[in-house]
């Protein structure tokens, strides 16, 4: 295919102001822009990636033995893995809305997965402000590649109107199962391929199905526009968000035959395995997407720029139950309970790997508790901007630079579901999860996860004034929305 030219405007960089987005009135520190910035007075590039579905025990350095990650294993000694990072939200539209604002599920514009996709309940909206455009504001050249899941054409969630320069993959989630879509968009654009679809499920209408006839890998496409958009950038500072599609199941296939689900167009190292075909083609899923984040690390290494670019790689749920075959056959949420789409540590805890040599240390875990929503005040500070107002964010930076002890985290987080398992939940000191469910308003499940990772235990009767705290919190967290309502009432 050939290559792409990315043409990133400048943007003045003097207004308190940016898209009629206010911005808090505290000035950036110069010290920590300085000490952010290279030798040479560049701020640090960014890349971000996303896997969709992927669970904590779906990486060899979080535990796996059975697939292999080569690359994420070395990015992890390079750098820094997280032990308990948790995503935005249990299924993927409320997970991104988190990331990209830096407000939890009960603030943030999308607080579930919607149907229809552009009935404005699943986009952000003019006035939200992402890291993208908090990152533009700072001069970065910015661009999305893969799956956005925030906003339809012509819709003020746009990638383009959401911060990034340049966009291409697909817009709609459903659209995102289909490994070989009939077409992709390009800005605003949609630009047609050789596949052949037979549309399927209620998704159709946004280019869900499967391919009678695959001829071109979407991932294969999204690492070739990544590398291009390197390439094109490497002389200034840049923004890459790569949330790719890889290893959710194409659900359409998997209504056909369980293992179609995991498209892969190869089996690689797996092939023969004495395993079922399903956990062949999840195990070749998450391989390939490894090498194509080693081909990024690659490219940074020739241009010279990997020293000060930080390289995230992370999760935008738990794991899913589509295609494995049989469900379990890897642990993919070892040694958390449960799966995507509960509110259980298995649906929210995910892996968590940052590389930044000019300021991580190689080889180092960190036990302190993150979450996506803090990727907002870590960019802010990053790029040296003044930060957006009503966050739920705290900047990781004090725990990547060592210094674990200035690290300023919050006495709550705070998640709410509209789905499978509906409810709220608040994290006090990263150890004690306190769960209401909608079956039993009036109870607050409590579990101490330092003792009971697996939440086997509830212990809200054995420490009653630690629930009472949480209980005093929950109805506190959320913000009213037009389009969500509560996910519980409450009942206490």
């Amino acid at each position: 295919m050939k290559k792409k030219t990315f043409l990133i405007p400048v943007f003045p960089m003097l207004l308190t102001c940016f898209g009629g987005h206010l911005f808090a009135a505290d000035e950036p520190s110069a010290a920590n822009s300085s000490a952010l910035s290279s030798s040479n007075g560049s701020k640090p590039n960014i890349i971000f990636i996303l896997a969709d579905d992927l669970g904590y025990n779906e990486v060899g350095v979080y535990g796996q033995d059975m697939i292999k990650t080569p690359f994420l294993d070395q990015l992890a000694a390079e750098g820094m893995r997280f032990a308990q990072f948790y995503a935005g939200a249990p299924v993927c539209a409320t997970s991104r809305s988190v990331l990209m604002t830096g407000q939890h599920s009960g603030r943030t514009r999308v607080r579930g997965n919607a149907w229809p996709e552009d009935n404005g309940r699943q986009e952000l909206y003019p006035e939200d402000i992402t890291i993208a455009e908090v990152l533009k504001r700072a001069g970065y050249a910015t661009a999305m590649i893969g799956k956005w899941g925030l906003g339809m054409p012509k819709t003020g969630g746009h990638p383009n109107k959401q911060g990034f320069d340049y966009f291409y993959g697909y817009l709609s989630q459903h659209h995102a199962h289909n490994f070989y879509p009939a077409y992709l968009w390009r800005n605003e654009e949609m630009v047609g391929l050789p596949n052949v679809v037979m549309p399927r499920g209620k998704g159709w209408i946004y280019g869900a199905g499967v391919a009678s006839e695959p001829r071109v890998y979407a991932p294969d496409l999204f690492v070739e526009e990544a590398l291009s958009f390197i390439d094109q950038n490497k002389d200034r500072p840049f923004f890459l968000y790569y949330p790719t599609n890889v290893p959710h199941s194409n659900n359409e296939a998997t209504s056909i035959r369980r293992a179609d689900g995991a498209e892969v167009p190869e089996l690689g190292e797996y092939a023969d395995k004495d395993w079922m075909l399903g956990a062949k083609r999840h195990a070749a899923m998450i391989t390939l997407m490894d090498r194509d984040i080693g081909a990024m690390m690659k490219r940074l290494d020739d241009h010279g720029i990997a020293d000060n670019t930080i390289f995230i790689f992370t999760s935008d749920n738990g794991p899913h139950r589509d295609h494995a075959e049989p469900m379990d056959f890897f642990e993919p949420a070892k040694p958390l309970y449960e799966w995507k789409m509960s509110l259980w540590e298995g649906g929210l805890r995910v892996p968590c790997i940052v590389r930044w040599p000019a300021v991580i240390k190689p080889g180092q875990v960190s036990d302190k508790v993150g979450y996506f929503g803090d990727f907002m005040s870590t960019f802010v500070e990053v790029a040296g901007q003044r930060s957006p107002r009503n966050l739920d964010s705290a900047s990781l930076l004090p725990i990547w630079r060592g210094e674990p002890d200035k690290y300023e985290a919050p006495e709550f987080l705070y998640w709410e579901f509209h789905g499978r398992d509906v409810g709220m939940v608040a994290l006090l000191d990263g150890r004690w999860k306190g769960t209401v469910r909608d079956d039993r308003p009036d109870h607050l499940e409590l579990y101490d996860l330092k003792n009971d990772i697996g939440e086997r235990e509830d212990v809200s009767e054995k420490y009653p004034k630690i629930a009472q705290r949480i209980r005093d919190f929950i109805p506190t967290a959320r913000t009213e929305s037009e389009t969500w309502p509560p996910a519980v009432e409450v009942a206490w």
